[in-house]
């Protein structure tokens, strides 16, 4: 049976983000596991027009459907701007519809009350979406996570948290790999 793919989706396109650091130390967890194929995957190289905007032909778009359509489940990297998720990620959530469907996703949240206000945010989206996200949150904070709020130091209390909701992202997305 084939290995299930995963994509670690850096939820932020700003300069100086920090998610590239937090996508990384995820997916060196999760390679050492051997349960699927894990891949990062960021939203800034696919420069993604406005959603609604351009002819909907752009090669960033294509590349875009074409990369969501070769996973079978998601982990979202997701930093907490204004109580909410980034306007990159909500975007690249709205340019792509049909590629998301029956899918699972985990989140990895960051920002200065473990990023859990964008995370709930996100959760509703990928319900609409049809992507069921799963239970547990791996919740990062800037002030104890972070060295000056650039480096990424996470506490290792975390890494039980991420082995389960990576768990529960296998499980999802196996089960629902079914329905598509």
């Amino acid at each position: 049976m084939e290995k299930l793919k995963i994509g670690i989706i850096l939820g932020s396109t700003r300069i100086g983000r920090v998610s590239p650091q937090v996508g990384n130390w995820v997916k060196e967890i999760a390679d050492k596991r051997e349960d699927a194929t894990y891949e990062i995957v960021d939203i800034a190289d696919f420069k993604l027009p406005f959603f609604g905007e351009g002819t909907g032909k752009e090669p960033g778009l294509l590349a875009w459907s074409e990369k969501l359509s070769s996973l079978d489940g998601f982990v979202f990297i997701v930093q907490e701007y204004n109580h909410s998720i980034t306007g990159a990620l909500k975007n690249a959530l709205d340019s792509a519809r049909d590629e998301w469907n029956n899918k699972a996703a985990g989140i990895v949240s960051y920002g200065s009350t473990g990023g859990a206000r964008a995370a709930e945010h996100l959760r509703g989206i990928l319900g609409e979406l049809l992507v069921a996200d799963v239970r547990v949150n791996p919740t990062l904070s800037l002030f104890t996570d972070f060295e000056n709020f650039k480096t990424f130091k996470p506490a290792e209390l975390h890494l039980g948290n991420v082995h389960a909701m990576l768990d529960q992202t296998i499980a999802w997305s196996g089960a629902l790999k079914n329905l598509r």
